[in-house]
């Protein structure tokens, strides 16, 4: 009788676990599934044959991750790590006199939620080779919490309108950049990093990541299929793609003053093309960096590792977390 009702249980299981499965990958395949997908190996044999940005670029081992994609079909590097000596960056961009400013908005209740986190962890991990400068873009400047800042680093806050939507606060950040890099980044700084601020770094974010143009794998994204990347489908909308290369996460950009203006400034008079056509982008800027980065190749491009969400299921890509993405509260914080 027991080993008939084992049996039974068993074949329950059997039967119930194919269900279960297939339940899964309806609901949320990016977690589960695209995982086992193969991402494609670097057709280049060493990193000479990149276009190279630095002296440093062609020491990069492209073959050293055979796990990962490292290259592009245009011959930009994929920054992974394992890949390069981060040593070596710091000391070519120190003699170059490498400089960033970090742009990030910290708007109503996102500033008590994240900033402090998000600055102070920034302290101990992003950029710690070259001078770096804060500009915080908020509506409540006597809020910005006070951060001890290291050598060379300083921070700016900067008070902006708060508009009644976030999805208006996502894309306008576009205007704001781009004026701000216009009047004040590109007396000062070399290179621009643009953040979301729901964010928290836990590993070294180094000067490999800086270059002319540089986009981010989105970490949901970066194994899956086009068939599965969410580019805008409307053909009326100024960000409209049928196919691309990868899909890009908005979260971080960044690349010299000059790319990010050209970059911010193109958004923006896209967004505007859009509004006045009563047209909205399906993932806001998202949509429209992703048909910039179509049009406009980066020449660097980091890794999910730069922009980890922990709750993805499939890590075994990822050796270091370099920056995580905080708990979202999109309930509460998005409220007005």
């Amino acid at each position: 009788m027991r080993h008939y009702q084992r049996m039974k249980n068993s074949l329950t299981c059997l039967l119930f676990f194919p269900i279960v499965v297939f339940v899964v990958y309806l609901t949320q395949p990016e977690r589960y599934f695209i995982g086992l997908i193969p991402m494609g190996r670097c057709s280049l044999e060493s990193a000479e044959m990149l276009n190279l940005e630095n002296s440093v670029d062609g020491t990069l081992d492209l073959l050293s991750r055979p796990d990962v994609l490292t290259c592009t079909p245009w011959k930009a590097p994929i920054m992974w790590e394992g890949m390069f000596d981060p040593d070596r960056y710091d000391q070519v961009h120190k003699k170059q006199g490498s400089s960033v400013a970090l742009t990030v908005f910290a708007i109503g209740r996102y500033l008590d939620a994240y900033l402090e986190t998000f600055l102070n962890s920034s302290e101990h991990h992003f950029m710690l080779g070259v001078p770096v400068t804060y500009y915080v873009f908020t509506d409540m400047p006597e809020k910005v919490p006070n951060i001890k800042l290291g050598a060379e680093r300083s921070l700016e806050i900067i008070k902006v309108e708060r508009h009644s939507r976030w999805q208006d606060i996502s894309m306008m950040r576009m205007k704001t950049i781009s004026d701000f890099i216009d009047s004040d980044i590109r007396h000062r700084c070399t290179h621009v990093f643009c953040f979301d601020v729901d964010q928290v770094f836990t590993g070294r974010f180094g000067t490999e990541a800086l270059g002319d143009l540089v986009g981010l794998l989105h970490a949901y994204y970066f194994r899956a299929p086009r068939k599965f990347f969410t580019y805008d489908g409307n053909p009326k909308s100024k960000a409209y793609m049928e196919t691309g290369d990868f899909y890009y996460h908005a979260a971080i950009f960044g690349g010299s003053w000059k790319s990010v203006k050209a970059l911010t400034e193109t958004c923006y008079k896209n967004i505007l093309e859009d509004k006045k056509n009563n047209v909205e982008a399906l993932w806001h800027d998202e949509s429209h960096l992703n048909k910039y980065f179509w049009v406009h190749k980066p020449s660097r491009i980091l890794s999910p590792e730069y922009c980890w969400d922990p709750d993805i299921r499939y890590g075994r890509d990822i050796r270091i977390s370099r920056l995580i993405w905080a708990p979202k509260h999109y309930d509460t914080l998005r409220t007005n």
